[in-house]
């Protein structure tokens, strides 16, 4: 799963236009801005802006002239200095314009010029001060465009007059955006209310990061009752912000009847033990939810008790972070227990990587994976173990599985393909670790699911086809 988690930005093309722009502008760094004087802004209504903002006066040459001529012009248009850069990558899938200092006026020249374009499907604007004439641009934009698939707009300072914009948007949108970046904008409860009674009806939206903000409890309440009416959202991210037991308890609430979302970030908040018990209670009725990142949120054994309870019940999450909670030895036995004792957990991945643990736990941990063997437990180390002490050398898995396909006189690309039934050439990392053709533990595996896993978070085999082992695969 996850985590929000950006793809590699595609490679700079060059391109012959450079020539064209203004001489100070060098290859890397070109968003310098030439803006009119603000008192000649005036706010105007949202239909004015949406028959006069993002045109220009010959509609005609709007619509017929390239992609890059149409910029220009609508540089001149607002009055600011071209990106070469913009102009470079414009018929690239994803248009990188982090920390490009546009500003608002520049940010309305990207936004005319995309209300034609049909090749960006990923934009990212974090950092450039948009402010309230920017971003009211890009939303005008999105209802015109039908191609623009995902938008980050993270770290503009948008605050409540931002909030207001983007949900008088999101209650009407007909665009194609699926994935929306909202982290670090200043947006507090007012925001919150805005933002969650437009996503109660909206259900195109996925993928939303709302994390680095300034929401507490009377958010935690609004974003809650979102929660339970909303039926799109797959993935939420809502760490950094300040839930306390109230909104805890309320956000909570929502999430035990929604039935869509399948990732939720809610670490560095303050759930606390309160909070954790409503977590609890969460993964006992919630059959949806996959990917649960609660870390630094001031729980202890009694809170990690009452999410075990939960864990006894639940049958769909796979991934559980409770690191930077403090949590001793004993909470984290409890939570190995409450998976062993739960026949039907899908649970892959239980990170309390702040917990020293004994042999033990180890023991433990033994029998529980010997009944879910797709778990893995990630953990401090071992009490006792000197810092200079290295655990067992164990031999490097992939020289072990060459020994066993050339035993059994097979190909490694079919040893692979025979541990997934559909023998494709990707698998889930709890399926891959299920394996047992060849004897290798759980930290073996581990080592193998960090070198083969893929963007997507799946075992990938793709690469061994391309004729010699990778060398990182045959170094131990």
């Amino acid at each position: 799963m996850d985590n929000d988690d950006d793809e590699p930005l595609d490679s700079e093309t060059k391109d012959e236009t450079e020539s064209t722009l203004a001489p100070q502008n060098s290859d890397d760094t070109l968003y310098c801005e030439a803006e009119a004087p603000s008192s000649v802004e005036k706010k105007k209504s949202t239909q004015e802006d949406s028959e006069t903002d993002l045109e220009i006066e010959d509609t005609e040459k709007f619509l017929t002239i390239g992609q890059k001529e149409l910029y220009l012009e609508a540089c001149k248009l607002v009055g600011v200095v071209p990106s070469s850069y913009f102009i470079r990558n414009i018929e690239e899938a994803t248009m990188n314009l982090n920390h490009h200092g546009l500003g608002p006026m520049g940010t309305k020249a990207i936004a005319i010029t995309l209300v034609s374009n049909t090749t960006i499907l990923k934009l990212e604007l974090e950092d450039n001060c948009i402010m309230e004439v920017g971003i009211l641009s890009l939303m005008e934009m999105l209802q015109e465009n039908y191609y623009l698939q995902e938008l980050n707009l993270s770290n503009n300072d948008l605050g409540l007059e931002g909030a207001k914009i983007i949900s008088d948007f999101l209650q009407e949108n007909n665009s194609a955006l699926w994935k929306l970046k909202l982290s670090g904008n200043n947006f507090s409860e007012e925001s919150a209310a805005l933002l969650c009674q437009a996503l109660s009806s909206n259900y195109r939206i996925r993928m939303l990061n709302l994390s680095h903000n300034q929401f507490s409890d009377v958010g935690g309440e609004y974003l809650g009752q979102m929660l339970a009416l909303n039926v799109g959202l797959q993935s939420l991210d809502l760490s950094w912000n300040n839930f306390h037991i109230l909104g805890a308890t309320a956000l909570c609430n929502g999430l035990q009847t929604n039935v869509t979302l399948k990732k939720l970030d809610i670490s560095m908040n303050g759930f606390g033990n309160e909070g954790a018990l409503a977590l609890g209670e969460v993964l006992r009725v919630n059959s949806c939810l996959a990917y649960l990142d609660v870390s630094d949120n001031s729980i202890t054994n009694e809170g990690v008790s009452r999410i075990g309870k939960g864990l006894e019940y639940n049958e769909s999450l796979q991934v559980l972070k409770l690191s930077l909670n403090p949590i001793s030895m004993e909470g984290a036995v409890f939570l190995i227990l409450s998976i062993k004792r739960n026949p039907k957990s899908r649970m892959e991945e239980l990170d309390i990587s702040n917990v020293m643990v004994t042999e033990q736990f180890v023991k433990v941990l033994d029998g529980v994976c010997a009944v879910h063997p797709q778990l893995d437990v990630l953990y401090k180390g071992l009490q006792g173990l000197s810092t200079n002490k290295t655990l067992i050398p164990w031999p490097n898995p992939m020289k072990l599985i060459q020994n066993y396909t050339e035993e059994q006189k097979i190909s490694i690309v079919k040893f692979f393909k025979s541990l997934n039934p559909a023998e494709s050439m990707t698998m889930t990392i709890g399926d891959f670790r299920k394996q047992n053709k060849v004897p290798i533990n759980r930290y073996q595996v581990r080592e193998l699911v960090k070198k083969l896993e893929d963007k997507e978070g799946m075992v990938s085999f793709s690469s061994l086809t391309l004729g010699p082992w990778p060398a990182e695969l045959q170094s131990s």
